[in-house]
């Protein structure tokens, strides 16, 4: 049983080694987990769990593997080697006393497990509804789907919130390396682009170098320092408008992060491409708008610049001019892209859409050449490696 967790975990990529397997079997040993479920959860997600972004998937093989699994037909029902003891514990835990005391009219826990081994040797084919088969539907007290005040649900969702044992918590799921971001996990990425300094004025109170220069010189020498502030400057442009209205929640979640962690950071909106304005404000787009040539004489090349879009529009849009969807736009799209390119030398583009579908859309195949490869998805994976791009 162990031995398929641990293969399990290595097939969903979660990065489990050996020794770390060898752990928890030593735990197991020492009786760390007191034969309750629960307490075996915390200790081998603690145990083969390194990163925390590998919770989510980890919950989802401990449900696999240690729930029964999801249908008669995989075959698999008949090779779970759950415990029957972390079952019958969680009676106490997880039944009222009027539940208990029905249990116990009906022929009590020990004929409930009797019954299901039974079920599981006897059953060969799929089952809907009834009161005998594991199924769904009905009134067994096997399955899901259905009623029995008794009942073992196996697979499917609750719907009375009655069965004796359910494990599908997942409280980690936006915390999946591939899933999309929410505000927390963008500032944990985001702190990965931070580079330290200390500069400005004197003002914070220097323990070591005080003790330092005392003992160099006998009497009370007290020291201070600037305080160590994060230096990097970042130029953020943002794709709003049209097929990104449905991203609007993660654009406002990624540009909070993004506020709260760089001091020195600066924002533009576009639509769908660059070209020869930007602008700020929304509201206010077409009569204050901000040169797209000032930007580039305003802030220095020493800023780190990140695209957020969809990069989905005509290629036209791109590569040719009058191809705005907007305006006539006297010069390419691609012009522009080139010249922010050449000045800016750490540039990345973040893309909402499933990388999966990118090659299937050629205005992100194009945008995607333009910027060298330097295209990441927005996901906490894609977020990481973007961060590390524009640290090289």
């Amino acid at each position: 049983m162990f031995i398929n967790f641990f293969q399990e975990l290595k097939s969903a990529d979660i990065p489990v080694s050996l020794r770390e397997y060898l752990t928890l079997m030593e735990a197991m040993d020492a009786n760390l987990a007191s034969r309750k479920v629960e307490d075996f959860y915390y200790l081998s997600r603690a145990a083969l769990v390194k990163d925390e972004r590998h919770l989510d998937k980890f919950d989802r093989v401990f449900g696999h593997v240690f729930k029964g699994l999801e249908t008669v037909e995989e075959g698999l029902l008949a090779e779970a080697e759950i415990p029957e003891d972390w079952l019958r514990n969680l009676t106490e835990k997880y039944l009222t006393d009027e539940e208990k005391a029905e249990i116990e009219s009906m022929g009590g826990w020990d004929k409930l497990m009797d019954t299901l081994k039974e079920r599981l040797k006897e059953q060969e084919k799929r089952h809907e509804g009834g009161s005998k088969w594991i199924g769904t539907g009905g009134t067994s007290p096997f399955g899901n789907g259905g009623y029995n005040p008794e009942g073992v649900r196996i697979g499917g969702k609750s719907q009375h919130k009655r069965a004796v044992k359910v494990w599908e918590k997942r409280e980690y799921q936006n915390l999946d390396d591939k899933t999309e971001l929410g505000t927390r996990n963008i500032k944990m990425a985001l702190r990965k682009l931070r580079q330290f300094a200390r500069k400005g004025a004197p003002d914070e109170f220097d323990l070591g170098g005080t003790i330092d220069a005392t003992a160099r010189h006998g009497y009370l020498d007290i020291k201070m320092r600037p305080e160590r502030r994060n230096m990097i400057k970042v130029l953020i442009f943002f794709d709003i408008g049209g097929s990104m209205d449905p991203y609007i929640k993660l654009m406002e979640e990624l540009f909070s992060a993004a506020r709260a962690e760089f001091k020195h950071m600066e924002y533009f909106y576009f639509h769908n491409c660059l070209y020869d304005y930007v602008w700020k404000d929304n509201n206010r787009r077409w009569t204050d708008k901000t040169k797209t040539w000032d930007v580039l004489h305003t802030y220095g090349n020493d800023y780190k610049v990140i695209f957020v879009g969809d990069a989905s529009m005509s290629p036209y849009e791109i590569s040719v001019p009058g191809g705005s969807v907007e305006y006539f736009n006297e010069e390419a799209g691609a012009i522009w892209f080139q010249r922010l390119l050449d000045i800016y030398e750490r540039a990345v583009w973040l893309n909402p859409i499933s990388e999966d579908s990118w090659r299937y859309v050629p205005s992100i195949q194009m945008v995607e050449q333009l910027f060298e490869d330097r295209m990441f998805p927005l996901t906490l994976d894609g977020l990481d490696k973007a961060m590390a791009e524009l640290k090289r």
